[in-house]
């Protein structure tokens, strides 16, 4: 098992994280009044039907570059939080760090290195306000599953994965290869680290940040 549940005490301990802060272009040290994001651009066509929004759980396929024309507003802050250093789990921590640096996002990272640090990581991460939380690395999905439920304030990003049941501040992108749900489910026969390609882990950053932006969460972003 990769996750044993933590008492809630941990909740409550100094997060043995490691911290890193990248500039990724913007001077924000995060202490000062934040305005609340918005969208720059607009969804294309194909990336969901604006007359039938989906319903909380559900599975789009965009059309690929659907999500190309949308872009945070400037000041965007994002948390990667992160665990594991599989190489399925560090192309999706450089597709992340690439977009913020594209995009010139404020990045913080939080990285859990240990079973008894995902649970106070997933804390770390909401204390520090950010308008996004982006996951990455499987070990990561129980501890979300169990922490996200009780704070419906905070957004969430997981790509290359997904929780089995996520709240509507839980989006997901991932694709066929990239089914882990949680230890109860496991890895389906799909699962394949080969498909954990920069080029996809960068198009799951860009097609679950634009659900974000446009108010399209809770849902899984099934990518091609």
């Amino acid at each position: 098992m990769r996750f044993r549940p933590l008492p809630a005490s941990a909740l409550a301990v100094a997060v043995a994280t490691a911290l890193l802060v990248g500039g990724c272009g913007s001077d924000d040290d995060w202490s000062r009044p934040h305005a609340k994001p918005t969208a720059v651009g607009a969804i294309g066509p194909g990336f969901s039907d604006p007359a039938a929004p989906p319903a909380p759980e559900a599975t789009i396929t965009p059309s690929p570059g659907s999500w190309d024309g949308v872009r945070p507003s400037a000041g965007y802050r994002v948390v990667l939080l992160t665990a594991g250093q599989d190489p399925q789990t560090r192309t999706l921590v450089s597709a992340v760090t690439e977009w913020a640096e594209e995009e010139d996002v404020s990045l913080k990272t939080v990285t859990a290195t240990k079973p008894d640090q995902f649970i106070p990581s997933i804390v770390r991460a909401m204390d520090l306000a950010p308008d996004l939380i982006i996951s990455a690395g499987d070990d990561l999905i129980d501890p979300l599953a169990l922490v996200t439920p009780n704070h419906l304030d905070r957004r969430f990003l997981v790509i290359g994965a997904e929780l089995a049941e996520p709240t509507q501040n839980v989006t997901a992108a991932d694709w066929t290869g990239a089914s882990f749900r949680g230890e109860g489910l496991g890895m389906s026969s799909a699962y394949d680290p080969a498909t954990f390609t920069a080029e996809r882990a960068g198009r799951a950053v860009r097609a679950g940040v634009a659900a974000v932006l446009t108010g399209l969460t809770g849902i899984v972003i099934w990518l091609d």
